[in-house]
């Protein structure tokens, strides 16, 4: 069940007026009401929960919190006043807490025992405003700071203040208070340059910069979309690069090496999509994700993670590994310049083993725990978790089975 938490601007400068006559804000109520109409033809939006916080100091911050219904909702959205400051930085750190809140009762997290992307509670967090100069009772500031400090327990286990599952994006309103005579352009939206761009950025989300009223409802149909079931992976490569293919998939040694120097492949910050049980309607799987450190038992307190896992994957061709009766997880990878790599070479029968530093005892790449491999098809990447050091453990599985039989 998708969270979707609105963190709407109602700072004074929101009741600025547009070309069209209505304020920002009356922009902003607009578009969540149109997100809502969006989203609601999609039947898996039955088990969405709504949120709403403000950018005012918590707890005024928090006009509807997840066990609030519909109604209560609406009518606080409709209540909205731009009368405040804009502090975005504590309204984002209260917006993150609020989704935390329950996380480490239900345990979630799974910290120090891996990391399960089938236990996850995808969270979308949409923030609308003017990216004007970010304002507080000491003044303006010139950056975005969220406060470090968190009242909840287990907050330090992890070292950012989100969680994989959690991206945020934002819609900066850059409408004009006159009325363009230029003809308008029609294409992708770009990025804002306001200070909220890099936070969206590293939690996997993007912003919008929003000139027009045919690009807001664009926008915020390009966000129906996001709302996917998912959790954010750092995949970086280690090791050389693999050789060139052409156009068949075979190795081509007179094809021209790769240009010197990092690729746009070579490291991505994207989603796996984490698809649900289609009776249950409740993702299954079976392996984590390791951990990025060996266990310490004379340690008192689990080294905190990063929300991010950084998975390295070796571009040596291996053969994947299955055997029956061993389950394994597959996920798809979103696109990126790395699937477009990988698809690109033509190779569905070979494998890139994934890694996470530091999860071995005595190696600091560790040993695999799975693979990345293009579809049979080639239209898509699935990531293949299996057990920790799964080329020792196969083989041996399979020898024992061949010893006892096989309906022992």
């Amino acid at each position: 069940m998708p969270i979707l938490l609105f963190l709407i601007d109602t700072s004074a400068s929101m009741s600025q007026r547009t070309h069209l006559g209505t304020t920002y804000l009356d922009i902003a109520k607009g578009a969540v009401e149109t997100f809502m109409k969006l989203r609601a033809r999609d039947p898996a939006s039955r088990g969405d929960r709504y949120m709403l916080v403000t950018f005012d100091e918590p707890p005024y911050g928090i006009k509807a919190g997840w066990k609030e219904n519909h109604a209560t909702f609406m009518n606080e959205l409709k209540n909205l006043q731009a009368v405040g400051l804009s502090t975005l930085g504590q309204s984002l750190r209260t917006s993150f807490d609020l989704l935390n809140l329950n996380r480490l009762v239900t345990g979630i997290d799974n910290y120090g025992q891996g990391r399960n992307p089938f236990f996850l509670e995808p969270s979308i967090i949409v923030t609308i405003t003017d990216g004007n100069k970010l304002t507080n009772n000491s003044g303006i500031q010139e950056e975005l700071h969220l406060p470090l400090n968190s009242p909840l327990p287990g907050s330090e286990l992890t070292k950012e203040p989100f969680r994989w599952d959690q991206r945020l994006f934002a819609l900066v309103l850059r409408l004009p208070g006159l009325m363009s005579l230029e003809p308008e352009q029609l294409g992708s939206v770009p990025s804002d340059e306001s200070a909220i761009t890099p936070m969206c950025e590293v939690t996997g989300g993007r912003s919008y910069c929003v000139c027009t009223q045919r690009m807001l409802l664009q926008c915020l149909e390009s966000l129906v979309q996001k709302v996917q079931s998912g959790v954010v992976l750092n995949f970086e490569k280690t090791g050389p690069d693999p050789a060139p293919v052409g156009e068949d998939g075979t190795l081509d040694a007179l094809k021209s090496a790769p240009p010197f120097g990092p690729q746009l492949w070579h490291s991505c910050h994207k989603l796996i999509y984490v698809r649900p049980n289609h009776k249950t309607g409740v993702p299954v799987g079976h392996w984590p994700i390791p951990e990025s450190f060996w266990p310490d038992q004379n340690s008192p307190t689990l080294p905190p993670r990063s929300a991010h896992p950084v998975v390295k994957f070796s571009c040596v061709d291996c053969d994947p590994m299955v055997i029956d009766k061993l389950p394994f997880d597959k996920y798809e990878l979103e696109p990126s310049p790395l699937t477009q790599y990988i698809l690109e070479r033509k190779s569905p029968h070979i494998c890139w083993q994934v890694y996470v530093n530091n999860s071995g005892k005595y190696s600091d790449l560790g040993h695999p725990f799975g693979y990345l491999k293009a579809s049979t098809a080639l239209n898509c990447v699935n990531l293949f978790v299996m057990p920790y050091n799964y080329p020792v453990l196969l083989p041996l599985l399979e020898m024992q089975s061949a010893r006892t039989g096989p309906d022992q």
